[in-house]
């Protein structure tokens, strides 16, 4: 079923080129259901993907190809009948949205397992909107000095290909970086195709020689299909991020003043809509500038806070320390977690796999702990955790972190399984909390009874 659903946007845009070849032409069909059922089925099939995938990054790629797919259909559906004009702008900004969505996308297609930060966000959306338009303002005229097409058509024809170059620039640098890696190196394929066919698109409107339906159109579909497949592929296991380069975000934000001061000097010189992405940016960069000097201001508490487990993501032992010298003063448990059978997993298939497994066991352990929960991961294959609630409430979520690993994992198509060994200490003022949650834990390991609660001091 999984391996259908991997191949059914390329199985579709293949009969749809061949139908193409065979008949040319525009038809009602091809050129709007057929043409945009392909993009559905890869949105389909990038959620259907294993759930090695970063959650951001699928998300956000949907979101790019779901927007880019609306204004495909709007666009298809309007050379076949009468729409306003409205629904012609909203198609362009539809396609303009795939551009922040992608952006946020990229980098985490191929690294996975980064925490999401304001400034990525803010940094997308200040290209997306910012340098794009701006190089569309200034270049406008020179691009289209004699052409037919309306100023809106223009500048959303010229906007694109702009927009693709930072795409292309970073899924190159991510490819080359990865050692063509074969995710990488699909994601880098898929926008190649996807530029080449905006590129081709604005030359051939430059010449007014383009006509909707023409095989070229297929371009974009065949882009967004190797899209689809990246996420069918297993993530590089290096950590290397890929990032916009401050020097675009520094040329947005330096240009767009500029931009604005030469529209109030002659009004009525650029329209609104090349007007409003600029104000938008400027209002972005503050956003960032404000954001950016509140995290320098807690960056001495934030290097003292932030110790995290390079593997899973997750506090690590020094965290939950600190953690547990405020945590005792409040109702609460400390669980002390060992993996059972996991070394001869990782003597069998290499420390590369084990690291697979410890972080899948650290995702299903995240999940099936309580809002507030703090969970470590110690080392090796060693878990702590701090869980607020009475005596009943904790002992609870012992034997839920339990279950989560009663049913196997499947890595690589590797079926493995593997169990886990608690020691539960309730909290009740003592300070060697941590040594009788040890104790507690390795009687659990040598009885095989899954959960043994430490008693409490007299």
């Amino acid at each position: 079923m999984h391996r259908a659903v991997k191949w059914l946007p390329a199985a579709l845009l293949t009969f749809h080129i061949a139908a193409k070849i065979s008949a040319p032409g525009q038809s009602l069909l091809m050129d709007l259901l057929a043409y945009n059922v392909i993009w559905i089925a890869a949105v389909v099939a990038i959620t259907q993907a294993p759930l090695m995938n970063d959650p951001i990054a699928l998300a956000c790629t949907c979101l790019a190809i779901s927007f880019w797919g609306i204004g495909s259909s709007l666009n298809s559906y309007s050379n076949f009948y009468s729409v306003s004009e409205s629904s012609d702008l909203l198609a362009q900004i539809c396609y303009t949205l795939f551009y922040p969505f992608a952006l946020i996308a990229l980098p985490r297609v191929v690294t996975r397992g980064r925490k999401l930060n304001p400034i990525e966000l803010l940094d997308a959306a200040i290209f997306g909107l910012g340098i794009s338009s701006i190089a569309t303002a200034l270049f406008i005229s020179r691009v289209f000095p004699d052409s037919l097409i309306n100023l809106q058509d223009q500048f959303f024809s010229l906007l694109f290909p702009i927009g693709d170059l930072l795409l292309l620039t970073l899924s190159a640098v991510a490819a080359i970086t990865h050692r063509l890696h074969p995710r990488a190196l699909f994601l880098f394929l898929g926008f190649v195709l996807f530029s080449l066919s905006d590129i081709l698109y604005l030359w051939l409107a430059i010449n007014e020689s383009y006509q909707f339906g023409q095989l070229s159109d297929d371009g974009w579909l065949l882009g967004i299909v190797l899209i689809a497949l990246s996420f069918w592929s297993i993530p590089a296991r290096d950590g290397r991020e890929i990032t916009i380069h401050p020097v675009f975000i520094a040329v947005s934000v330096f240009i767009s003043p500029t931009l604005l001061a030469y529209s109030a000097l002659r009004p009525g010189v650029f329209p609104i809509f090349i007007i409003a992405p600029t104000i938008a940016t400027l209002f972005l960069a503050f956003i960032r500038m404000t954001i950016v000097i509140r995290q320098a201001r807690n960056l001495g508490e934030e290097k003292v806070l932030a110790r995290t487990d390079e593997l899973t993501g997750l506090p690590n032992r020094r965290r939950l320390i600190a953690d547990l010298e405020t945590f005792s003063k409040s109702e609460g448990a400390l669980l002390l977690l060992d993996l059972n059978q996991f070394k001869p997993v990782n003597d069998q298939y290499g420390h590369e796999f084990g690291n697979l497994v410890l972080q899948q066991v650290a995702q299903r352990f995240s999940r099936s702990l309580p809002t507030g929960a703090v969970l470590a991961r110690l080392g090796g294959d060693e878990f702590g955790v701090l869980v607020n609630g009475n005596y009943e409430q904790t002992l609870e979520a012992a034997y839920a972190l339990e279950a989560t690993l009663s049913y196997p994992f499947v890595i690589e198509g590797n079926s493995i399984k593997i169990g886990v060994s608690v020691g539960h200490v309730q909290n009740d003022g003592s300070h060697n909390a941590l040594e009788r949650a040890d104790a507690a834990m390795y009687e659990a390991k040598r009885s095989g009874v899954g959960v043994v609660r430490a008693q409490p001091v007299l």
